[in-house]
């Protein structure tokens, strides 16, 4: 085990009662023979050839509106979410009286392992909402979700754009439909900006000047901005694709050489040495699951986040108040190209399994499209990928402005794809994942930069193998 876990795991023991685990593997062979390397390519090609292939015809199928009917739907969230799509589901039973919706819901703790556990034996529900990475981890050979190409004449697929589509299409099967984009961005406090003399940064060198000014002028324990282990990675790779100009992965070939993961995660470093992130150990010190219930962002002391567009309410009301808490840029000189991370945040996906494909299909389009289901939800999920959805919460002002500016920000920027496999929970799971491996074996002195970009560089294979 390695010291920096035992370190953290007594920190937190002493904060939150938490118990951390690391994990390792064996290093991948350096060479593969001739063979082995002609049945990749081959492999490689077929999948290519899947995913181009012309998607599959509707199959004519139409939702039965006299006989009784139960379909099974499951999602996870908050209680407002909850709510708000009780009421959507009730509309839904109101305009298909023969059917009726058995939901299933709860928070987010432990739902991925029940799913996973579900979709394996196949017991998953009929319906379900799922995160994006989940069409590759629980199906990559396309046999856990219905081809939603085939529900076509029920599901309005044209509501959507191409990309979005080809985003969720795996093993040449379209396994979701997109219900929301999202993506990182920087939220600052205004009020701690202004009190070291400073605006909030618009570019990356702003930032990191303003790690010793919040030192100076503020102390020690004010910091322009505060990232955890995954924010760290997100935020290495978009240096990287802003600097080499290429995807993280594509193809599901890690795109990067180890040179190059060594400048990123210099860089990473390079954050904390300038006072312009505070270490792991300090975060893990202050005792909070997420920065929305840590009282250094609370209060001011951590004067930046680096989040999801839809947690801006979230983060906001966190403030104390007298904060000022603004929605900021994607920072304009990070390299020639344009980085950033967006991905389809969730799906929702029909079970391959299910007896009635035609009514969850209808259940799925009233719930994207159609104004009774919409309205509802609002942008409980996310601002919807539909494009009726969308526009009926314009018209309704059902948009949350703030979240609303968030994503606008980073759809706008944001260019290079994101492959599904780097949410993989071997890679990103809070204190078990490579991700958080490597990110907090850094921070801690653990790890040397040579050592922690072969680490990361063999986990994220070992998962893009698969």
């Amino acid at each position: 085990m390695k010291k920096w876990n035992r370190v953290l795991a007594a920190a937190m023991a002493a904060v939150m009662a938490a118990g951390l685990t690391a994990c390792g593997g064996g290093k991948a062979p350096e060479t593969t023979s001739a063979a082995t390397e002609a049945a990749k390519a081959e492999t490689e090609a077929q999948a290519a050839a899947e995913t181009t292939a012309a998607p599959a015809a509707a199959e004519g199928l139409a939702v039965n509106t006299t006989d009784p009917i139960e379909i099974t739907f499951s999602w996870w969230g908050g209680d407002s979410r909850h709510e708000a799509t009780l009421k959507a589901v009730d509309a839904f039973m109101k305009k298909y009286p023969n059917i009726t919706v058995k939901s299933s819901y709860s928070a987010w703790d432990g739902w991925e392992d029940k799913m996973s556990s579900q979709f394996a034996t196949g017991t998953a529900p009929d319906v379900n909402q799922i995160n994006w990475n989940w069409i590759t981890s629980f199906s990559s050979d396309g046999s856990a979700f219905y081809d939603l190409n085939k529900l076509s004449d029920i599901l309005d697929l044209t509501q959507f754009s191409q990309g979005y589509l080809d985003q969720c299409t795996v093993a040449g099967k379209l396994q979701g439909v997109p219900i929301s984009m999202t993506g990182r961005i920087f939220y600052w406090n205004k009020t701690t900006y202004e009190k070291a003399g400073l605006e909030t940064p618009k570019t990356l060198a702003e930032l990191t000047a303003a790690g010793k000014v919040f030192e100076e002028k503020l102390g020690k324990d004010y910091y322009p901005l505060a990232m955890n282990e995954y924010d760290r990675t997100i935020f290495m790779v978009y240096y990287l694709e802003s600097k080499y100009g290429k995807a993280w992965v594509e193809n599901s070939q890690l795109q990067y050489t180890k040179e190059e993961i060594e400048d990123g995660l210099q860089f990473i470093q390079s954050l904390e040495e300038q006072h312009v992130i505070p270490s792991i150990a300090t975060i893990a010190g202050d005792g909070a699951a997420s920065f929305d219930k840590n009282p250094k962002w609370m209060e001011g002391k951590y004067a930046g986040i680096f989040e999801w567009d839809s947690a801006a309410p979230k983060q906001q009301a966190a403030l104390n108040e007298g904060q000022e808490f603004v929605v900021g840029e994607e920072l304009a000189d990070m390299g020639d190209y344009k980085g950033g991370f967006a991905k389809v945040s969730m799906c929702y996906g029909i079970s391959e399994n299910t007896k009635y494909p035609a009514e969850c299909a209808a259940l799925v389009n009233f719930l994207l499209n159609e104004e009774a289901g919409v309205a509802p939800v609002g942008s409980e999920r996310g601002i919807p990928c539909s494009a009726a959805g969308l526009q009926i919460c314009k018209d309704q002002g059902l948009l949350d402005p703030i979240v609303t500016e968030a994503n606008e920000k980073v759809l706008s920027y944001v260019s290079f794809p994101l492959d599904p496999k780097f949410e993989a929970s071997a890679l990103k799971a809070t204190n078990e994942g490579v991700y958080w491996d490597v990110m907090a074996g850094l921070s801690y002195g653990d790890y040397d930069i040579d050592e922690a970009s072969d680490v990361l560089i063999e986990g994220i294979n070992k998962v893009l193998q698969k």
